[in-house]
This record gives structure tokens, sequence and C-alpha cells, in this order.
């Protein structure tokens, strides 16, 4: 199972200073985290894919490339990239082109985002939403995987005879995610294609989400890529860490009273009993991360978001270090403990090329 943590990449103020970080030092935090999430041992990190203000991250691969140039290991991923407002074709080279310089080391979320005002910015109709995303998937889907292309859609100017560059890394296209918190197509898109389903569920009640999930999975198996419980599925948190949980309550709390996106609605108190944000020891954070499973079934992908509602890079770094040491390793251990043999690990590139190759190798008899 993967563990790691993505970010939303907000420029937030911080409440207990009234210190504002620039663009600048906000974008070079993300980076220090990155690295340090490598250095504690995590296996992945995320950015988030955002072209308002006071998010700075509307350049996904720009930011990946520069943090794979600086990390070995860790894998690089995206929360979410944006299928509807984005030229599929760019996303093609793009994560293409981020393949080859992370050594494979990738792979991406793909979603529909949460800000309405972005579709006319980029051309597009928030009410062809669902179309958009099904369509551009589509056309993403064959150009990984043809290398001459024909194409006509709904949505852009056609293509003929078109080949993406550069080719996927080995012959092998980036593993996607479809993240979701609220659509029933999206989980249906993601099992006709045999893809992972990325469970955001960082705002709403485990009910809804696992409705999502049953779905999917029911869905996966339906278009017959393995049995329900083999598919693949991420799920989302929130955690703020201290040895003490009454001096994580207590510190954590400003943040969370004036974080713009969930500040002045529902107590911490009530938010943390309705929701995965987990705000405590790290005992605590293990106990709710494992529970998980108990509505989920096994997955693949844990992601904590650690960095928002304007905390400091210094208490964010101090967050890694206590998730690193004290809560992933006993996470590891004990779901591997309770997953069964037949259910599957994250994809990485290695393990879909080992697969692609068994396949490729394997005799032909005849009848």
């Amino acid at each position: 199972m993967q563990f790691g943590i993505f970010t939303v990449g907000d420029v937030t103020t911080d409440p207990t200073t009234g210190r504002t970080p620039s663009e600048a030092e906000r974008i070079k935090a993300m980076v220090a985290i990155a690295k340090k999430a490598e250095e504690v041992g995590l296996d992945v990190f995320a950015t988030g894919e955002h072209h308002n203000p006071p998010f700075v991250p509307s350049s996904p691969t720009t930011l990946l490339g520069y943090i794979a140039g600086q990390t070995e290991r860790i894998q690089l991923s995206t929360s979410t990239t944006l299928i509807t407002t984005n030229d599929p074709v760019k996303i093609a080279e793009d994560f293409a082109m981020l393949q080859h310089l992370a050594d494979g080391r990738v792979d991406l979320m793909l979603g529909r985002g949460n800000t309405g005002p972005v579709y006319p910015w980029f051309g597009q109709d928030i009410r062809n939403g669902i179309p958009l995303a099904i369509e551009n998937y589509g056309l993403l889907h064959r150009l990984w995987r043809e290398d001459v292309v024909d194409w006509e859609g709904r949505f852009r100017t056609p293509l003929q005879s078109f080949t993406a560059t550069p080719r996927p890394l080995d012959g092998v296209p980036p593993f996607v995610w479809h993240g979701s918190i609220r659509s029933p197509e999206i989980a249906e898109q993601a099992a006709y294609y045999g893809d992972g389903f990325f469970a955001n569920n960082i705002f709403w009640p485990r009910g809804h989400f696992q409705r999502l999930i049953e779905l999917y999975r029911q869905r996966y198996e339906h278009y017959g890529h393995g049995t329900a419980d083999q598919a693949i599925v991420g799920l989302g948190g929130q955690v703020f860490l201290r040895h003490n949980s009454q001096d994580a309550v207590r510190e954590f709390r400003p943040y969370f009273d004036n974080a713009p996106v969930y500040g002045h609605g529902p107590s911490l108190e009530e938010f943390t009993e309705q929701t995965p944000l987990t705000v405590g020891s790290p005992q605590q954070v293990i106990e709710k991360t494992l529970s998980f499973r108990e509505s989920f079934g096994d997955y693949q992908r844990q992601l904590f978001l650690m960095d928002h509602a304007g905390l400091p890079l210094k208490t964010v770094l101090e967050q890694l270090d206590l998730l690193g040491a004290e809560v992933v390793p006993v996470l590891r251990r004990e779901f591997a403990a309770l997953k069964p043999a037949h259910v599957p690990e994250a994809p990485t590139h290695a393990a879909l090329l080992a697969a692609r190759t068994a396949v490729t190798a394997r005799p032909v008899t005849s009848a």
C-alpha cells in the first residue's frame, strides 16, 4: 500500500501571526515538502491544479518535473489534473515527457475540478463537465496507446494521422486515477477502463464515498478487470499531529476556524466526528486510518492533506517527521497483515511494465 501527501497549494494567511507567504515562498515550500516526504519514507507526493487565487499550482508538470530532478524514489502524481479544461493532446505529451524525466515515477489523477469559473477561462462550458471528462479521456487513452490516431469528437478539432510525442516510457502509459467527490459517472468511467478510482473523502461523511466506491467496484468486476475487491482504490484524508492530542487540538484550532475551505462552519469537533479529519496523537491517526478499511475495503493508496490553511512550513515539516516515523510504519504493517493475497498493490511503472512483458512473453498455443 502506498502512503503519501497531496497539496492544494493555497496561499493562506497564518491566523496566528497575520503573515501571508508570497507566491514564490509557497511554491518553494511545496518543493521542500515533497523532498521531506521522500526523506521520511513516504511513497507519493501529489499536487493539485488550480488557476485562481489563492492557489499557485497552475502548472503541475512543471512543478513535478523540478521535484523529479531533486528526488530519487518518491512517486509523483496530481490531485487532480483537469481533464475538462486541459487539451488531452497536451496532457498526453506533458505526462509522457515527465515519465521520461522521472524514470517512470509518475502517475496522475484526473478530475473535473471544484472551481466553476475555470471552464470559461479555458473556453469551455461547465454544463458540459461530464461529457468533456468522458470524451477527453477517451482521446487521451488512445493517444498513449496508439502510435497514429485518427479522431473526431464534439469538443475539439479532429485529429488526422496524429502522433503524440514523446511516446510513453517503455511503451507503458502513466497509470490513471479518476478522482471524484460526487459523480457516479466518473466512478463508471474508471471501472470501464480498469483504471483507479480516488475518493477524496476530506469533506463529506463516509456513507457518501462508500456508495461511490461500491459502484466503482461492482462495475470494475462487470467489465472483466477482476473481482470487485481487486479494484484499485485511493483515499484522501487530513491530519494534524502532535504527540499529545490536546496540544494538537489547541494548535490546529485557529487554522481550522479561519481556513477558507472549512472555516466558519461546523466546529472542529463536529468536523472530526463526521469526516476523515484527524487532529490528535499518532495513535489516533493510526486508529482512524485503519478504520477506513472497514468502510471501503482493501485499498491501494492513502494520501493526506497536511500543508493547508496557512500552516507554516516549519510546522508542516514537523508533521511529516511524525507521520513518517510514528504513523506510516504501523499502518504499513497493519494493512499488509489484513490484505488478502489476491488483492493487488498500487500500480507502479515497474509493475505495469512487468505485467505487459509477462503477457507478451506468454507462449501462443494452437487449437
